[in-house]
């Protein structure tokens, strides 16, 4: 049985609690691939304008180099406009007919879940793991979905915590690759 994992978000930027998630997802779930999926925009963050799709996707891919477990899969960005999980998630049992789909989710969007477009049809899709936050009880799923809490590294980063810490001038070496720091400074990402 062929076993993904889907983790969506804006990955603005990526970061180093990013790849710790998908390792811990990957090991916990025994998954035979996991996409890393970055939106074109988020339906929950209307006002918030990532960085463009291209920038964001150049970090992603020096993040993920060398790391034959993880994948990019563009198709919210291609599509454009807002993302929704259930047009990608339909993508993806067209792509992995028969595959096991398992949907990484932040502790913080599960009460959110009923508020997804087409809800009940997601929830038949898909399985959701819970990634926790630092400090949070576990969060249950309200019904219909179904799901399960990542054990994981629940540690407390941000890439809007990032961001923060770039326009204030403060380092970011160690919350994200090495190579994507080196791109947010030499390009002055995130400053205004």
């Amino acid at each position: 049985m062929i076993r993904i994992g889907l983790f969506g978000g804006s990955f603005d930027p990526v970061h180093m609690v990013h790849l710790l998630v998908a390792q811990a997802a990957g090991e916990e779930l025994e998954l035979t691939r996991l996409f890393f999926i970055p939106a074109a925009q988020s339906p929950f963050k209307p006002a918030n304008v990532p960085a463009l799709a291209e920038v964001r996707l150049r970090l992603l891919r020096l993040a993920l180099a060398g790391r034959s477990n993880f994948e990019i899969d563009t198709q919210e960005i291609a599509r454009g406009g807002v993302s929704y999980s259930i047009d990608t998630v339909r993508g993806f049992s067209r792509r992995f007919p028969g595959a096991e789909l398992f949907y990484l989710i932040g502790a913080d969007h599960v009460v959110q879940l009923p508020k997804w477009r087409e809800a009940g049809a997601l929830a038949e899709l898909v399985e959701f793991v819970v990634i926790p936050r630092p400090g949070q009880s576990a969060m249950q799923l309200p019904a219909p979905f179904r799901g399960r809490a990542l054990r994981g590294f629940p540690l407390g980063v941000s890439s809007s915590q990032i961001r923060e810490r770039v326009r204030a001038g403060q380092p970011v070496d160690l919350l994200v690759p090495s190579a994507v720091a080196e791109v947010i400074r030499d390009n002055r990402l995130y400053l205004s």
